[in-house]
């Protein structure tokens, strides 16, 4: 597995193209690999998120099971004299995790669940709206994801009882795009998840890392990366 990051040129007109279509940018990051990886249920697969930092920084990252050449996306959305791309061997850090390590963590996720308005009506995939819900979709995943997520000291809850965990919830977006061949647009909500956590199943946690979480992993979704707390 191999950690990638590039960093968009965000005054290219091609780079604003790609970062208001996830369609458009996950064909982009598709056409990194000469081959894609093989399709499968517990198959690693292809996972890429957008982050925008404090330094008005906007970098893409990749997950996948073969190294990227970004050199179209450099060409096309990047500084072609003088930008490159990193990319790193993910398989020494995905080996270290170990039970009790604790980790700062970033996820971008589309938090949903089913819902109907009467018992005639079919269940539809419905996105969480409240913060709340938001991050109550996470802390359900948690245990089978193979972390918790770190609770607060009361002393340092904001809201004791409702402000229990080191997470936050921001960067809500709502996406709207049409597919080639439909009519009707794809439409998702998207969150940022950033906060701490304890691994408590590496193996749990490493397929989370190399998967991806929840669903919209095409557009964007799913890629949690860890960092040092």
């Amino acid at each position: 597995m191999y950690l990638t990051r590039f960093r968009l040129n965000t005054a290219r007109l091609g780079a604003r193209r790609l970062l208001s279509s996830p369609q458009m940018l996950h064909a982009g990051v598709l056409s990194s690999f000469a081959e894609l990886p093989p399709a499968g249920e517990h198959a690693p697969r292809v996972l890429w998120r957008v982050d925008r930092n404090s330094k008005a920084e906007t970098c893409l990252y990749i997950v996948g099971p073969d190294k990227p050449d970004l050199t179209h996306l450099v060409e096309q959305a990047g500084w072609p004299e003088t930008g490159r791309w990193q990319t790193y061997d993910y398989e020494p850090f995905l080996a270290r995790l170990a039970a009790g390590d604790r980790w700062a963590f970033r996820l971008t996720a589309n938090p949903v669940h089913t819902a109907r308005r009467n018992d005639e009506e079919p269940t539809k995939v419905t996105a969480h709206v409240g913060l709340r819900h938001q991050l109550g979709w996470l802390l359900k995943r948690q245990d089978s994801a193979g972390f918790k997520v770190l609770e607060k000291p009361v002393e340092r809850q904001l809201v004791p009882g409702q402000d229990q965990h080191e997470a936050i919830v921001h960067d809500r977006r709502q996406l709207a795009f049409k597919k080639s061949g439909q009519q009707k647009p794809v439409t998702l909500v998207t969150v940022t998840f950033d906060g701490r956590l304890e691994v408590t199943d590496p193996d749990a946690l490493r397929r989370t890392l190399t998967m991806g979480l929840g669903r919209a992993k095409a557009y964007g979704c799913g890629l949690m990366t860890l960092a040092e707390a």
